[in-house]
C-alpha cells in the first residue's frame, strides 16, 4: 500500500519535471486545407494522453486524425481537429483556452469539468448508480428522487449489457444546495439499491453518494467496467454486423502488443478507447487514428505499465471484450427526444413516467440544467422490441407539449429490435493502409 508521504513526493517529483520540461502547445491553421492541427509536448507520464484528448473532447472538438508517440519520456502528440460543423477552430477565445489548458501553466485541471456540470463544493449531492437494467428503470429512479424531495439537476445514463450506470447531480427542493442529512442519504441509497437491484439477486447494485469532483464519462467507464459489462452471454450486445472489429496481437520484434480497431466513426470514440486502455493499466507507445470518413481506424502499439506486452490469449480476449464493450455503451440506440423548457423538481420524474405509460424505455439521457431550463436529451425505443410508433411519438409530445419536446431524426429510419431479445430492454502517419500488419511485422498468436 503506497503511503501518504510517497505520494507527496511523487508529486513534487512531477511537479519538478514539468517545471524543467514545461508543455508545449502548437496550434496551426495553416498547413491542412480542412482542419485545425494541434501538436502537444510535454514530459511524459502514464495518463497524459488521457488528458489531453479530454481537454478536447470536453470543448466537442472532433478528432479527425492523431498520431501519438511516446517512447522514453517525451510525449508528442499530433490532432487535427475541427467543429461541429467540419470547419477550422478560428475562435479566438476557443484557440487561448487549448493554449492555456494544454500549456505550461496548466495541469489539466480543465479536463474535470464536464458539458454535464460537475463543480467543486457544496452545491449539488452527486450519486453514482449501479444495477440491472430493465424496461421503466429511469422513471422508477426519478420517481425516488422526487419523493425525498430531490430535484435532478444533472445526469448522464449508460446501459450496456442488460447493466445500466448513471451519475446525477441531485439538490434539495427546499434550500437548492447539497443533502448533508447522514439519516437522509441512508435513506436515499437504500431506496435507490432497492430499485436498481430489481429481481436480480444474482448481480449486485450500487449506489454510491458523494459531493467529490469527477469526470462524469471516464466515470461510467470505469463504473461499467467495475461491473463487468463486458462479460457477454450468448446472444447479448450488438448484431454482429454492428459490432467493432477489435483485434489485438504481439508485435514480438518490439515487444509490443498492437491494437487495431475499425468501426463506424461517432463523436467521443477516441475517448472512449484511450479511456479504457488507460484505466486497464495499458500505456500507449505509438498510435495512428483516421477518421475523416465514415468508418474510424485506430492503432495502437500498447504495453502494460509494467512494461509486458499481452501475455496470454486470456488477457488478449480481455482486452477486445473491454474494448468492444467501450464503443457499445456510447451507441444510441433509439429515437432521439429533446427536452427544453423551465426547470421543476418532479420534471424528469414526470417525463419518464409519460414514457413509460407509453410503453417507451429510455436507452441513453443527458440531463442538463443551465439558468433554470432543462435541456434534456433522451434515446427512447419501444418497450416491445418493435419500432417506435409514430403515433404514440406525437400523443407524448402532445401530453409533454409539442414545443417543449422536439424530435430529432426520423421514425421510419429506426430498424426494428427483434422481439425476442431481451437485452433491448434497455434503461428507460501509419493509417489503415499502412497498419503495422500489412509490414508483416506482426505475428499472431499460434
Amino acid at each position: 500500500m503506497v503511503s501518504y508521504s510517497q505520494n507527496i513526493m511523487d508529486d513534487e517529483y512531477e511537479k519538478f519535471i514539468r517545471r524543467m520540461n514545461p508543455p508545449r502547445v502548437v496550434i496551426d491553421n495553416e498547413s491542412c486545407k480542412n482542419a485545425t492541427i494541434i501538436q502537444v509536448d510535454s514530459a511524459n507520464k502514464h495518463g497524459i494522453l488521457l488528458e489531453v484528448v479530454l481537454v478536447l473532447t470536453d470543448l466537442n472538438l472532433v478528432i479527425t486524425k492523431a498520431y501519438i508517440s511516446s517512447d522514453g519520456g517525451w510525449f508528442m502528440d499530433v490532432f487535427n481537429v475541427t467543429n461541429q460543423e467540419g470547419n477550422k477552430i478560428t475562435d479566438e477565445a476557443m484557440l487561448d483556452y487549448i493554449m492555456k489548458s494544454l500549456g505550461p501553466d496548466s495541469c489539466f485541471a480543465s479536463s474535470m469539468r464536464r458539458s454535464v456540470g460537475v463543480t467543486a463544493g457544496m452545491d449539488h449531492t452527486s450519486i453514482e448508480l449501479i444495477g440491472s437494467d430493465r424496461p421503466g428503470l429511469l422513471s422508477e429512479v426519478s420517481a425516488v428522487l422526487t419523493n425525498l424531495k430531490c430535484n435532478v439537476v444533472n445526469a448522464e445514463v449508460w446501459t450496456h449489457n442488460t447493466r445500466a450506470a448513471a451519475i446525477m447531480q441531485v439538490t434539495d427542493e427546499e434550500h437548492g444546495g447539497a443533502i448533508t442529512d447522514p439519516e437522509r442519504l441512508s435513506t436515499m441509497k437504500q431506496l435507490l439499491c432497492n430499485v436498481l437491484r430489481g429481481s436480480n439477486k444474482l448481480r449486485d447494485a450500487k449506489t454510491i453518494v458523494s459531493d467529490g469532483v469527477s469526470h462524469t464519462e471516464r466515470r461510467l467507464h470505469q463504473l461499467m467496467f467495475a461491473d463487468r459489462d463486458y462479460e457477454r452471454t450468448t446472444g447479448e450486445g450488438l448484431d454482429d454486423k454492428d459490432r467493432p472489429n477489435v483485434n489485438v496481437v504481439n508485435w514480438q520484434d518490439k515487444d509490443y502488443s498492437v491494437v487495431t480497431i475499425k468501426c463506424k466513426d461517432r463523436p467521443k470514440l477516441l475517448f472512449d478507447t484511450i479511456c479504457t486502455l488507460t484505466d486497464m493499466q495499458y500505456v500507449v507507445f505509438h498510435g495512428n487514428v483516421d477518421a475523416e470518413g465514415p468508418q474510424a481506424h485506430q492503432e495502437y502499439c500498447i504495453r502494460h505499465v509494467d512494461g509486458s506486452p499481452v501475455k496470454s490469449d486470456a488477457e488478449r480476449q480481455r482486452v477486445i471484450q473491454c474494448l468492444e464493450a467501450a464503443i457499445e455503451r456510447r451507441v444510441s440506440e433509439g429515437l432521439k427526444l429533446e427536452l427544453c423548457t423551465t426547470d421543476r423538481v418532479g420534471l424528469l420524474s414526470d417525463v419518464t413516467r409519460i414514457f413509460r405509460e407509453n410503453s417507451l424505455t429510455v436507452t441513453r439521457a443527458e440531463v442538463t440544467t443551465r439558468a433554470g431550463k432543462a435541456l434534456n436529451i433522451f434515446y427512447v425505443r419501444d418497450s416491445s422490441g418493435y419500432p417506435v410508433d409514430a403515433k404514440i411519438i406525437e400523443s407524448v409530445r402532445q401530453t409533454i407539449g409539442q414545443t417543449i419536446l422536439r424530435v430529432k431524426g426520423n421514425i421510419e429510419e429506426l430498424n426494428p429490435v427483434p422481439q425476442e431479445s431481451p437485452t433491448r430492454f434497455l434503461f428507460g502517419g501509419l493509417f489503415k493502409s499502412r497498419s503495422f500488419c500489412n509490414f508483416g511485422l506482426v505475428r499472431s498468436y499460434s
